[in-house]
């Protein structure tokens, strides 16, 4: 369900396993980012902000200008955005995201 995001646009994703570079369409929903191959193509991958710790500029470690990376427990993401104003904006929408979710988990859990 990717209808009315809180976030969305272009960013180029490393692949998991062959870890070449390939341009996606990113939706931030809730706690979800969701990517697909095009704006209007349905999601094929996401991403579970609630169980990821950090989002930071990773610009040095992705070889990449302009690059983020999310880290859940279980795996590391990178991407990296057209300009450093896309990446400021993914990065502060990402993290907005891991707090509320966050918080949310911790209410859920009676805390």
């Amino acid at each position: 369900e990717t209808s009315n995001p809180t976030s969305e646009g272009w960013l180029t994703k490393q692949s998991e396993w062959l870890k070449d570079w390939r341009r996606r369409y990113f939706f931030l929903k809730g706690s979800k980012l969701f990517f697909a191959k095009g704006e209007f193509s349905a999601p094929h991958g996401m991403i579970d902000l609630s169980t990821c710790m950090t989002v930071k500029s990773a610009e040095l470690k992705a070889g990449k200008k302009n690059a983020i990376e999310v880290s859940t427990k279980e795996k590391t993401f990178y991407m990296y955005a057209d300009t450093e104003k896309e990446k400021d904006e993914w990065i502060g929408a990402i993290g907005r995201s891991i707090v509320q979710s966050s918080a949310t988990f911790t209410a859920d859990n009676g805390g």
